[in-house]
């Protein structure tokens, strides 16, 4: 749908490319309140990802004493340097973030704090290849669409509880922090963005047995969300699987806790 970069005022000419649907966030205010959230610090292993035209790049590398950023786009990459302050502690690397080995960003142990406004054709899958280096990293600070927010924050017995949800809040303490509205962007989506922060947990707090599992059986159940867990899961619990689990076999998914899907998943037949 919309890759959103933060446009710099003196690129005001630059022209948006359709192939990586370009949306520049131009509002001063939007940005100073993105940086607050983020709170870089000196010392601190910054890496964001999709800098556009550096409005946002600046003032964080303003901040911090280096910066890396993660561009696909060439051109834009190229014109970086001329774009911030500090030019000395930005590293640019051209290159796919859903296919990046972040593993690569880790000097002398410190984690990773990442920042990025997502291409939000890509949001999940990147958000879900970041989580395999959840062990590296701090905090990632990330703005979406707001919907894909709402699903990421939700809370069991709501519309926007769902897979996303369950699986996001396995690997990650989510924070819905604040809305920025089209009028923000140049030129303006169609939808409105939202802005959140993700903490990977150091320890989880609730631990499943076979993660895939967990993963097949929340995938499985919310594409079939009308149907009671007895008919979604008939064949895929061992004996008694619902009484172990401490689970109402005549609940619908959206009712579930995340603690009440660990208990299932780890009754699943392997």
């Amino acid at each position: 749908m919309y890759q959103i970069n933060a446009l710099n005022p003196k690129d005001e000419g630059h022209h948006t490319r359709k192939r990586f649907g370009q949306n520049f966030l131009h509002d001063q205010r939007v940005i100073a309140k993105i940086v607050r959230a983020v709170s870089p610090r000196a010392g601190d292993n910054v890496v964001e990802i999709g800098p556009g035209l550096a409005a946002l790049t600046s003032p964080l590398i303003g901040e911090c004493d280096a910066l890396t950023v993660l561009e696909l786009d060439r051109d834009l990459a190229a014109g970086l340097p001329g774009r911030v302050p500090h030019p000395e502690r930005l590293t640019i690397v051209e290159t796919d973030a859903l296919k990046y080995d972040f593993n690569q960003l880790i000097e002398d142990d410190r984690p990773l704090r990442v920042v990025g406004n997502l291409p939000y054709n890509i949001s999940t899958p990147l958000l879900f290849h970041l989580l395999e280096f959840g062990d590296k990293i701090k905090d990632m600070h990330f703005m979406l669409q707001k919907e894909v927010v709402d699903r990421i924050t939700a809370s069991p017995n709501t519309k926007e509880y769902g897979r996303l949800s369950v699986m996001i809040q396995y690997f990650c303490k989510p924070t819905f922090l604040f809305e920025v509205p089209p009028g923000s962007f140049n030129p303006p989506p169609k939808v409105t963005s939202a802005v959140f922060r993700l903490e990977p947990y150091a320890t989880k707090p609730i631990v499943a047995k076979n993660e895939k599992a967990l993963a097949r059986l929340v995938g499985h159940v919310f594409t079939q969300r009308r149907k009671t867990l007895r008919n979604s899961l008939k064949g895929m619990l061992v004996e008694d699987g619902f009484e172990n689990a401490g689970v109402d076999p005549m609940a619908r998914p959206e009712t579930l806790t995340l603690a009440q899907f660990v208990a299932l998943a780890d009754q699943m037949v392997a």
